[in-house]
């Protein structure tokens, strides 16, 4: 047991996890002490027991529950916090024989994306994920409903709505299900306008706290909560960029990934990481002073693979690199671009790559439009973007960023 130090009075929590093999309980136990931290609680003792598969009636075996309860009762432990997800049989035993409240990590993120969720489908979908988990737990309603009192796991839909009887928490379920359709409609049809409009969108998207928030607030002055803290962002924000070359892009920053995010709670914000799925780019970011940077990189490109971005450009962004010391070896990614959103280096390259990887029905031409033709002028004006006219004897010479249908319509007046 590597016990931490007790400096303020907050949640005191003892996190747990059992080593079978299946992933890096090292890395994962990391995580859990992030995550632990970002909901509020101090993390006072870290658990970790080797076991072939996990014990069925209590997750670790009795003999280290026992330790367990022993540390607790001397250290006055308010939270066990277990880094897998408990059936509801586990937590009622477990609580039986420590008297600590448990919780485990599906409920510990659902807790954060409580707390950090900020617009109407961002609630929306928290309280669906969490009304889901919850349903199965309520039977019985012993120590574990008893528990529901507040604090770390148990914000969201709140005491009354979770202690009500299960036929209530479907139909508020069905409710809610019906609201996020209606918000989802309201989206896609945005994106439709988007597309309709010739606006290319540049999704932001990454391993949470990669520095997602930080980079989109370097580019646009968007002003999104950027801190060092896991999920600090789940709702989608979208502000418009200008490339060096003219052409104006729609970034949008999504909400961070995490090792190990149940599946079911992708699915709950599916429609957030359908931001990426819709873009016409997606700037995979990493903290590249992470020793997982790499790994960081193939869970984010798998995810994107598995929402149908395969056709997709996809640039690394390696960010962060001002952390990383002069004689550590940065990880190179095929088309990777190195920066520091926080101290803006970097970032001059990475508006060229955006503008390498911008999708063909955008093209930058010169043309000169004859004095009859003038009237496109103001068409591109409206509709696309010009850099720069003159008048001349001929006409007007215009440099100009335009779209395809733009492109039909000047083409013959285009100079090479």
């Amino acid at each position: 047991m590597e016990l931490k130090s007790n400096e303020e009075k907050v949640t005191r929590a003892v996190l747990v996890s059992v080593n079978t093999g299946e992933y890096d309980p090292d890395a994962s136990m990391l995580e859990l002490v992030e995550l632990a931290k970002t909901a509020g609680a101090e993390t006072v003792a870290t658990v970790m027991q080797s076991l072939d598969r996990p014990e069925t009636a209590t997750y670790v075996g009795t003999g280290k529950l026992r330790e367990i309860r022993e540390f607790c009762e001397a250290q006055e432990i308010d939270l066990l916090i277990f880094d897998t997800e408990l059936s509801p049989t586990q937590i009622r035993n477990i609580e039986e024989e420590t008297d600590v409240r448990v919780i485990d990590r599906t409920m510990l993120i659902l807790d954060i994306f409580a707390m950090r969720a900020r617009s109407k489908e961002g609630k929306l979908q928290v309280e669906l994920a969490q009304l889901k988990y919850m349903l199965p737990r309520l039977t019985g309603k012993g120590m574990v409903m008893s528990r529901l009192g507040g604090g770390i796991g148990t914000r969201g839909p709140g005491e009354t709505k979770l202690e009500t009887d299960r036929r209530h928490i479907r139909r508020r379920m069905e409710t809610l299900k019906e609201q996020l359709r209606a918000v989802e409609h309201h989206r896609n049809q945005l994106r439709k306008r988007r597309k309709k409009d010739g606006v290319i969108t540049v999704a932001i998207v990454g391993y949470t706290n990669a520095g997602k928030s930080t980079l989109m607030n370097y580019l646009t002055d968007a002003g999104v909560l950027a801190e060092n803290k896991l999920f600090a962002t789940l709702d989608p924000t979208s502000r418009a960029l200008k490339l060096p070359n003219g052409v104006t892009v729609m970034l949008i920053d999504t909400v961070g990934l995490v090792r190990r995010l149940p599946h079911h709670l992708v699915d709950a914000f599916r429609s957030t990481l359908e931001e990426a799925a819709e873009a016409d780019i997606i700037l995979n970011v990493c903290d590249v002073s992470s020793e997982e940077a790499s790994l960081h990189l193939q869970v984010t490109k798998e995810l994107l693979e598995s929402l149908g971005c395969r056709d997709i450009p996809i640039i690394p962004v390696l960010n962060k690199c001002d952390l990383v010391d002069g004689g550590v070896a940065i990880p190179q990614v095929g088309n990777g671009v190195r920066i520091s959103a926080k101290k803006g280096e970097g970032i001059d390259q990475l508006l060229y790559a955006i503008e390498d990887n911008l999708p063909v029905r955008v093209k930058r031409v010169k043309a000169l439009l004859p004095f009859e033709k003038l009237g496109l002028s103001a068409e591109i004006r409206e509709k696309c973007t010009l850099i720069n006219e003159e008048y001349v004897a001929e006409g007007l010479f215009i440099d100009a960023v335009i779209n395809q249908e733009m492109y039909e319509k000047i083409k013959d007046y285009i100079k090479e």
